[in-house]
């Protein structure tokens, strides 16, 4: 997904999926037994504790920053966020995973609340990620589409747990 597909989604529509996922993620959190939280369905797959510790990192430390910086500097070169990396060096597992949740939530109402003010002429700034130039419709619709991604994987995740 990327800017392309806001005629069809909309940035209202974006934001609202957006704010839903920290939602989402407490919802599943609070069905799953104790022991189903570092339960994994593959070995390359995140277990629920390692989905909201890396929702939660990613959020501050990737979504955040670079919407700050998108909005306050002129072309800026966004940093990559090393998912794999990251969880690998603060061992997810061993973290409590409401409190991620809960991390998460708080820092996705910081980034609506940047996000919606936009106008179309700030969703038009652009900046450099990845190598590529994208304006800032096109990273919130990354946004949008790596948290359809995790609700999936999620959904998908609890399905094996109830079966």
């Amino acid at each position: 997904m990327d800017a392309a597909d806001f005629p069809r989604l909309g940035f209202a529509e974006s934001l609202e999926r957006l704010q839903a996922m920290p939602e989402f993620l407490d919802a599943a959190l609070v069905a799953a037994q104790p022991e189903d939280l570092l339960a994994r369905p593959g070995p390359e797959e995140f277990s629920l504790v390692e989905h909201a510790c890396h929702l939660r990192d990613l959020e501050r430390e990737g979504y955040l920053a670079r919407v700050r910086r998108m909005l306050s500097e002129t072309c800026p070169d966004l940093e990559p966020f090393d998912g794999a990396a990251v969880a690998a060096a603060r061992d997810y597992p061993s973290q409590d995973a409401r409190a991620a949740a809960h991390d998460f939530a708080v820092s996705r109402r910081e980034v609506i609340a940047l996000l919606q003010p936009l106008t179309a002429d700030d969703l038009r700034r652009e900046g450099t990620f990845a190598g590529r130039r994208i304006c800032f419709a096109d990273l919130v619709a990354m946004m949008v589409e790596h948290d359809r991604g995790h609700r999936e994987e999620i959904e998908r995740l609890m399905d094996a747990i109830e079966d």
